[in-house]
């Protein structure tokens, strides 16, 4: 039987809207499935490029936890560990990164001055850091030479000394100025601190890349003493690691500053921001950090030296790195080059 025109033009209409219905569907699905990608807790990758000593922090507990908080849901974490110094520097050329820490803020800095970190990285209440430290000194079981301070090193024509190259590790460059400015503290000349530095230099049978290289060059039997962070020391002993360690009375405090890369995911900075949480900053004192919120900082735990001082003191990164490490012209370059170390 034929169809009247009218029956087949309500037909017709019928067909186009069931398609439009259909294609909008698919729009809808589209554009949600667009917002579920870029809203909070969506997922995504994370690529996180630090230093050496927090990988084990970063992989076994910080990012488990952050994937367990609201905004941290589905993401996924690819990671990339080393000296600082050359962290920064391969971010600098080109490596894929949406979160750095590091051991400097100098190392900051050089992603601030080639525009891939925003000058404002630092303006918060944090200041841009997200974990504290203190130089220690890792030392064999029962501390058998005694050694309490940094003048016993000095002072100990036998003792060798692990530490690692202040022109790739961002540690060495923090153990070197704990022991200059415990020596500035004690009354010394600049250049007698000088000279305490390039004593100490002097009894390194070997410079490491990084603080985690030193740290396993000390544990598979090298040295007397490491000049570490406190937090390294405290990882090695949760790993079962028979060492002890000593917080001199005059030490520096080690400021650790983290940043988001420019264009990054907002699950980056989400990550960053969930570091200054109660939560994360108890997770890093557990690990061996002292937390950045002074409210949180286990003083029973990690005790507050009674000569603690800061890189402040003397004009802050920028300053020392041109005046102790500058290329050529820095104190500690010149030290480093006349024993024979690698400047590079």
């Amino acid at each position: 039987m034929s169809l009247s025109s009218s029956t087949r033009t309500r037909r017709s209409i019928q067909s186009l809207l069931v398609l439009a219905l259909v294609a909008f569907g698919a729009i809808i699905v589209g554009c949600g499935g667009s917002d579920d990608s870029s809203g909070d807790g969506s997922g995504g990758t994370i690529n996180l490029v630090a230093y050496s000593t927090p990988q084990q922090a970063y992989e076994e507990h910080l990012e488990p936890a952050f994937t367990e908080s609201a905004n941290g849901s589905g993401v996924e974490f690819t990671n990339s560990f080393g000296a600082s110094g050359d962290q920064s520097r391969a971010v600098e050329a080109g490596q894929d990164a949406d979160y750095v820490n590091f051991a400097l803020e100098t190392d900051i800095t050089r992603l601030v001055d080639s525009g891939q970190v925003s000058p404002n990285w630092n303006k918060n209440k944090y200041k841009g850091i997200v974990t504290n430290s203190v130089v220690a000194m890792v030392v064999r079981p029962g501390n058998p030479l005694g050694i309490e301070n940094f003048d016993d090193i000095v002072n100990n024509d036998d003792i060798e000394v692990v530490t690692p190259n202040p022109f790739t590790s961002g540690g060495a460059r923090w153990n070197i100025m704990a022991v200059y400015g415990s020596a500035i503290n004690s009354g010394k000349t600049p250049q007698q601190a000088l000279d305490d530095v390039k004593n100490v230099l002097s009894k390194t049978p070997t410079q490491s890349e990084s603080a985690r290289v030193a740290l396993q060059a000390f544990l598979g039997g090298t040295g007397d003493v490491l000049l570490s962070y406190e937090n390294e020391a405290i990882a090695a002993q949760l790993a079962g690691e028979d060492v002890d360690y000593v917080v001199p009375e005059s030490t520096i405090l080690i400021e650790q500053p983290a940043a988001v890369i420019e264009g990054a995911s907002q699950a980056a900075t989400d990550f960053l921001d969930w570091n200054w949480t109660d939560e994360a900053q108890q997770i890093w004192q557990e690990q061996g950090y002292r937390s950045v919120n002074p409210q949180l900082l286990d003083r029973e735990k990690f005790p507050v030296p009674a000569g603690l001082f800061t890189i402040a003191e003397f004009g802050g990164w920028d300053k020392v790195a041109d005046e102790f490490f500058g290329d050529g012209t820095g104190s500690i370059f010149k030290i480093v080059q006349e024993l024979g170390y690698s400047t590079e």
